[in-house]
């Protein structure tokens, strides 16, 4: 999913901070550059993670951005921000060859240390917002990596499913507030859905139906899975989900 997007792309966008007074947030305009983990970023430059749950687990190439002490780069442009992309660590069916799609498993001890090794390349990034998909094995990738962070700040996920769910999971400490990084869960950011599929060997799929069906299948942009996603549908959901919540 995350790979679906260019990371060396500029897009117009928005940061947000904590409204201490409504344990809320409040949209702050600027430019959005999107980075992977192991760029250097400013201290007054700000960032927001998201973890999606790709078809497979990877990590992009690092991009390198000016850092500080690169004076053509101007740290007064305080409204830049970054976009860090993040790939889940490998999650138990990835282990065992196994199509996904939206089944919610786990990481793996392997997809522990990748996210934690993630963490470390990003650890410097000043970061004030978190975008996960809904599945745990995105989720468990964002907090791993964010225990790493230099600044120390807590993740907490957001509950606004319901009034009662967004009141009861209320912060009445203004303090507390400054030491906490929102995480937004959104299924649109989840990974393709395989269809019948899903929960089936790779190679025991592709002995079936043959390498090409498979290929056509996993690779093809308009042809979905037997009643799955096609990478156009699913595209579709997240990208308009990146411009609605993201960078409008």
């Amino acid at each position: 999913m995350a790979a679906a997007i260019s990371h060396s792309a500029l897009v117009s966008g928005q940061s947000h901070h904590w409204d201490a007074k409504n344990s809320g947030f409040q949209k702050r305009m600027g430019n959005v550059r999107l980075v992977s983990a192991g760029s250097c970023y400013s201290d007054n430059q700000r960032a927001r993670l998201v973890c999606a749950s790709g078809a497979q687990s990877s990590m992009l190439q690092p991009v390198q951005l000016p850092s500080s002490g690169d004076r053509s780069h101007s740290p007064k442009k305080s409204s830049e921000s970054a976009l860090i992309l993040i790939r889940h660590g490998e999650s138990l069916w990835n282990e065992k060859n196994l199509f996904t799609g939206c089944v919610d498993v786990p990481l793996t001890p392997k997809g522990v240390e990748e996210a934690i090794e993630a963490g470390k390349r990003i650890c410097n990034i000043p970061i004030d917002m978190i975008y996960t998909s809904s599945l745990i094995r995105a989720q468990m990738t964002a907090m791993l990596a964010m225990m790493q962070h230099r600044h120390k700040k807590i993740p907490i996920i957001m509950h606004n499913e319901s009034e009662q769910a967004h009141r009861w999971s209320q912060i009445y400490s203004e303090e507390t507030l400054k030491q906490s990084i929102p995480v937004i869960t959104a299924w649109q950011l989840n990974e393709r859905m395989y269809g019948e599929l899903q929960g089936l060997n790779k190679q025991e799929t592709a002995d079936r139906f043959g390498k090409e069906q498979v290929h056509e299948w996993r690779r093809s942009y308009d042809i979905p899975p037997p009643n799955g996603e096609s990478l156009e549908m699913c595209a579709e959901r997240a990208v308009a989900y990146f411009k609605e919540q993201v960078s409008s």
